[in-house]
């Protein structure tokens, strides 16, 4: 397998085994089996198990990123509209999926936030971008009058990922879509009707 194919198929492994078991139960050698990688193949790509774990985040978070910015930067439609379906995709996929695995950034800031500042503060990282994302939909919302005045995008913003971040997690504990799918209504046709 050339260098690039062999280091991303070990970060493909690792991601999926991350989700299914969490960083501290996924193992560098059952990586390299399921990727059928020779074991002293890991040093060369990865410095550490750590450097492997923030492999997989970035991985996980260039393909967030695309599929987010196919939604928000989409400006044939009203902002809010494309809040919207990117929270019902989202709902979508995970239905795909069983409702098995959540959200890796999630999961992760649940396991390791109080054991590893390195993860915590990479995790941190990327639910910053992810709210600046909503604000930024929720301010040009607010400026073309889709949304209420009286709104602060930020604090909203702030709203949106926790308040997602927490259906995905009663999701994966009642394999149901039925939190998401409440939390897309109460946000779009309640909270944020004008």
């Amino acid at each position: 397998m050339p260098k690039d194919e062999t280091r991303a198929a070990l970060i493909e492994v690792g991601k999926r085994m991350i989700f299914e078991t969490g960083f501290n139960h996924t193992g560098i050698q059952s990586v390299l089996s399921e990727a059928k990688v020779p074991k002293g193949s890991f040093y060369y790509y990865f410095s550490s198990k750590e450097d492997f774990g923030l492999a997989v985040v970035e991985d996980f978070l260039t393909n967030h990123y695309a599929v987010r910015n196919q939604f928000f930067l989409d400006t044939s439609l009203t902002p809010i509209t494309r809040l919207r379906r990117y929270f019902e995709f989202q709902a979508n996929r995970f239905e795909q999926r069983n409702f098995h695995g959540g959200c890796l950034l999630g999961n992760l800031g649940q396991e390791l936030a109080d054991q590893n500042d390195t993860f915590r503060e990479r995790v941190q990282e990327a639910f910053d971008s992810w709210r600046a994302g909503f604000a930024n939909c929720l301010r040009e919302a607010k400026a073309t009058g889709e949304i209420a005045d009286h709104w602060d995008e930020s604090q909203l913003a702030d709203f949106c990922l926790s308040g997602w971040q927490g259906a995905i997690l009663r999701m994966k504990v009642s394999k149901s879509r039925a939190p998401l799918d409440a939390y897309i209504a109460t946000v779009f046709n309640d909270l944020l009707k004008t």
